[in-house]
């Protein structure tokens, strides 16, 4: 216990460390806080979004969903988001670093020319921001108690990895997390790549034999069944996921610390090689089923580490556990500086224009404490399975998709009283099924299961894309008549 806790310390002291290094020699004005002067060619930019990857909801949820749920936890395999990106990535890098934005609100306000939306989307991204950073803490705690075993409160972990993230967020920004990045990427690849090979293998002789124990102890298990989790659910929420994945807050703004659109399309090319390694954490998850039985509930995120500890000595579990760690650390503090860089730059200035940008980045620098106390106090007072979480957050962040990607059309089918408007529907919706549990089946019994399982996120995207063209339809009109330049598409800003 003492090894295994001993070799997490030592990679939290190195990240620590690495994160404040990473502001010598640098002016941090607020530019280069947060978006590292545009300046980050292609492996930092890899580094960063495939920190996107392999969070704690990839580590412990997904292996926690093949544990709990079966085939249904194979959605996380998609690579639809990279197609996405390498179309859109470059066009939203070009835009940012023309019109010298700094955060996802900035490229609303300044493509529909309405700083009332970009304080609604900065709003909605701290809305979804907020149980994101729930997630890596709690899975910060999950991993220490369980590589500790059981020795190590998860409170006093938690306190511990969140005030490091505090520290080298205030100090050095983005420049500390990709940094930080660098070293556990390596860190974690080695790790999913060992377990999902050698649990399977010491357990049940291989990976088909592994799935073969299971079917027969399980029959259609690790099928999609006919209602729940089903095909269409399966479908609409991969298509959700993969709409979003570039549409988080502080994953969009990561596009903006770029050195070139180019860095992104390849970023866009070599990602999908990387996400299917999260394969072998599913082989990880899919190997517990039988031999850590009766896991429900929250507890299935604890999958991984139950096997993990059962099968390996203190040393071993030391460095998956340092692995488990940084995967919270990275993604988390990425997630501090994008909420307060939202909050400073596009919710008080709006509201105090007197605000210097100098005084902005002050403000912003010192708002990371207080994000993270909240998000503290939440995952302290709250439950939850993590993958659940992250769906909800995935939910109210998808629906920027469709405003920023029609604003790179030639001519924008959408004005900014459509886009007000179908956010605030689709945020709508998905914060009421969240805050009541309500689904499709409930709400149309009648209806054929196939339409009753669609993920309501992605059906909140639907009619939030409805409601924003007709209400851009009825007040195109008047917006042509008084000024036909406020309706200009990004695209042609940018040309």
């Amino acid at each position: 216990m003492i090894i295994s806790v001993g070799i997490i310390a030592f990679f939290l002291c190195v990240a620590l460390l690495l994160g404040v290094i990473a502001s010598r020699g640098k002016d941090m004005s607020l530019e280069q806080w947060s978006v590292g002067g545009r300046g980050f060619g292609s492996i930092f930019i890899f580094l960063l979004m495939a920190g996107e990857i392999y969070t704690t909801s990839a580590f412990l949820g997904i292996s926690g969903w093949m544990y709990g749920k079966g085939g249904a936890a194979f959605y996380n395999i998609m690579m639809l988001n990279y197609v996405i990106a390498y179309w859109l990535t470059p066009k939203i890098w070009g835009y940012g670093k023309k019109h010298k934005l700094l955060s996802q609100s900035d490229f609303f306000e300044k493509a529909y020319k309405s700083k009332a939306l970009g304080m609604l989307v900065a709003v909605v991204g701290l809305a979804a921001l907020i149980p994101y950073l729930i997630i890596q803490l709690k899975g910060l705690g999950i991993i220490v108690s369980e590589a500790s075993y059981g020795a190590i409160d998860p409170k006093i972990t938690i306190w511990i990895g969140t005030i490091a993230m505090i520290v080298y967020v205030m100090v050095s920004g983005i420049h500390g997390s990709a940094w930080t990045a660098v070293i556990k990427d390596f860190l974690i690849l080695g790790v999913v790549l060992f377990l999902g090979i050698y649990l399977p293998f010491h357990y049940y002789g291989g990976i088909q034999p592994m799935w073969e124990a299971i079917e027969v102890a399980n029959p259609g298990f690790l099928s999609l069944p006919d209602s729940g989790l089903s095909a269409s659910w399966y479908v609409s929420t991969m298509m959700l996921t993969s709409l979003g994945f570039y549409m988080w807050p502080h994953t969009f703004v990561a596009t903006f610390s770029a050195k070139s659109g180019n860095a992104l399309r390849k970023n866009a090319i070599m990602l999908p090689i990387y996400a299917l390694f999260i394969l072998f954490v599913l082989f990880a998850g899919a190997a517990a089923i039988l031999q850590v039985p009766n896991l429900s509930g929250g507890n299935v995120d604890l999958a991984l580490f139950k096997i993990s500890t059962q099968t390996f000595n203190p040393v071993i579990v030391g460095f998956i556990g340092a692995a488990g760690l940084l995967t919270a650390i990275v993604p988390g503090s990425l997630i501090l500086m994008s909420a307060a860089t939202l909050f400073a730059k596009n919710i008080l200035k709006p509201l105090r224009p007197q605000t210097t940008d100098q005084q902005i980045g002050i403000i912003a620098r010192y708002t990371v404490p207080v994000v993270a106390l909240i998000a503290l106090y939440f995952t302290f007072s709250g439950g939850g399975a993590i993958t659940l979480l992250f769906l909800m957050g995935y939910g109210l962040v998808t629906q920027f998709a469709p405003a920023v990607v029609f604003s790179f059309f030639k001519k924008n089918p959408f004005t900014v009283q459509g886009v007000f408007a179908g956010i605030i529907v689709g945020v709508a919706i998905v914060g009421w099924q969240a805050a009541t549990g309500t689904n499709l089946s409930k709400l149309f019994p009648s209806w054929p299961s196939y339409l009753q399982d669609i993920n309501i996120g992605f059906l909140a995207l639907g009619v939030n894309i409805f409601v924003s063209l007709t209400v851009s339809a009825f007040t195109r009109k008047g917006i042509v008549m008084n000024d036909e330049s406020s309706n200009e598409s990004a695209v042609e800003s940018i040309s």
